[in-house]
């Protein structure tokens, strides 16, 4: 069973024997591209460790995964990653048995700095459960297409809210979009080279030993707060849209219907699909 742990940016994936938590995109040491820049802010990381155990203490999970960007510089780490991350994840693992991360595009040369006992898991993603989990920023492996719900992050989807005086306030949001599962199987296969033999169905029982059954698409917020986001429901031309705010190949994929995905607001409130909030923008 998949659940949104409102009003935090985190969910829950539940099953008879365990349960894990999720999260995305905390994007350890950000604000250190900031005073590079002569903008100096204090470190956001104790922040991120007291959101975190709260949640964690709150729950009381057996694993934890994070899907993808630990790290904020995408190549290199900064001193200060080489400081902050080792010590994050160890004193999560105080709180919580098994820690994973799904390798995001933000995670080369992630190894070096994760405590002994941390999984690293590829970019294509793995199953929980009945979950299949996936950053964002590549085609997930078409093993996730047995599970009925999909979560991905990477897009850090916020709204933007403006007043008759232009004043603007933003919000991180979730979205849920249907997703028409053979077309994205279809795809997936195609990506991972494999001939599809008599229908995608069969291909994927054959190769996989799944039976396709995802149907939906959630896309977290970032677990980082402070980081800002993409605004999705700016009034644009569509095509400048796409090419902005929908990043990763699953959503520019014809696979989603992202036109008409849900948005709720962190404490659960929603405000329409994706489609109508444009118009109103």
């Amino acid at each position: 069973m998949f659940s949104l742990l409102l009003p935090h940016p985190a969910a829950l994936v539940k099953s008879e024997k365990n349960s894990t938590l999720l999260i995305a995109d905390p994007h350890i040491g950000w604000e250190m591209e900031l005073q590079e820049k002569g903008i100096h802010v204090p470190s956001q990381t104790d922040k991120l460790l007291i959101k975190l155990t709260a949640i964690l203490a709150e729950y009381k999970p057996d694993g934890l995964v994070v899907l993808g960007d630990v790290k904020y510089t995408v190549v290199s780490s900064e001193m200060g990653e080489w400081r902050d991350i080792p010590d994050f994840f160890k004193k999560i693992q105080s709180h919580v048995g098994d820690i994973a991360i799904v390798r995001g595009n933000h995670d080369a040369n992630l190894e070096p700095l994760l405590p002994e006992n941390v999984k690293l898991l590829p970019a294509t993603g793995a199953v929980i459960g009945d979950v299949g989990v996936f950053h964002g920023h590549k085609w997930p492996s078409p093993a996730v297409l047995g599970c009925k719900t999909l979560v991905m992050g990477h897009l850090h989807p916020v709204v933007i809210f403006r007043d008759p005086t232009g004043c603007k306030m933003t919000r991180q949001v979730w979205m849920r979009a249907n997703l028409d599962s053979e077309a994205l199987a279809k795809t997936l296969l195609q990506k991972s080279n494999i001939k599809i033999v008599g229908s995608v169905e069969e291909t994927l029982q054959k190769n996989f030993g799944i039976k396709l059954r995802a149907s939906e698409l959630y896309i977290m917020p970032s677990f980082n707060d402070f980081l800002g986001g993409r605004p999705i429901n700016e009034s644009k031309p569509k095509r400048e849209i796409d090419a902005e705010a929908l990043i990763g190949p699953v959503l520019r994929s014809e696979a989603v219907d992202v036109d008409n995905s849900e948005l709720y607001l962190l404490d659960g409130i929603y405000l329409g699909t994706l489609d109508n909030l444009r118009k109103l923008s």
